[in-house]
């Protein structure tokens, strides 16, 4: 298993390496959405991390602040632009969360932190993906995304948590680059993303 020590120091040098090469696009795709989508420029939402403790997760914004006539958002594919579209397929609006990595909230690879409101629903086994930090990308980012079902994502969150390794980390930061390039697994029949996790059926 990865040393905790190595494996923080590696996040912290990918992350750091990353944010100064890739510094120019994330001024670019910053411009584009104050001038495509309004402000503010960064979503930010609590998300669970190790041990299930809160952070502020940092992503770029894709999608617009559209309400209705009560001033509640509209649903998610009334919002989402083909601008945002295209940030998620390529996962550019994945790049401020490098700087949660350099915080520590995070490591660039480890199970997708999830919704805040989830974290009653899950059972032991599934709980245990927050053992360890969670990522950027992930073994079940590599294995299907968002294409594949709740069950799935979960038992392949498990199995990294039992199974990484500097060696696993590497292979699927490269499996990553494959899957944005190719754009596979972007999101669930009908949904925007993925349909939302409403607990085992058998609890």
């Amino acid at each position: 298993m990865w040393n905790y020590s190595m494996k923080r120091l590696f996040d912290f040098i990918v992350a750091l390496c990353a944010l100064i090469t890739l510094l120019p696009v994330i001024i670019v795709v910053a411009a584009l959405i104050r001038f495509k989508l309004g402000s503010s420029i960064l979503f930010i939402q609590n998300r669970p991390g190790l041990n299930g403790d809160i952070f502020k997760m940092m992503k770029f914004r894709t999608m617009l602040d559209a309400k209705d006539k009560q001033g509640n958002l509209l649903p998610d594919e009334q919002r989402m632009t083909k601008f945002g579209s295209f940030l998620r397929s390529t996962s550019l609006d994945e790049l401020p969360g490098l700087f949660n990595v350099l915080k520590g909230d995070m490591s660039i690879v480890g199970p997708r932190p999830l919704l805040v409101q989830y974290l009653p629903l899950y059972s032991p086994e599934q709980s245990r993906r927050h053992n360890i930090r969670p990522g950027i990308t992930g073994w079940a980012q590599v294995n299907g995304r968002n294409a594949i079902s709740w069950d799935q994502k979960f038992k392949l969150d498990v199995w990294y948590v039992d199974n990484q390794s500097f060696f696993l980390d590497f292979k699927i930061i490269l499996l990553t680059v494959k899957k944005v390039l190719v754009r596979e697994g972007i999101s669930a029949d009908g949904y925007v993303t993925i349909e939302p996790f409403k607990g085992n059926k058998s609890s």
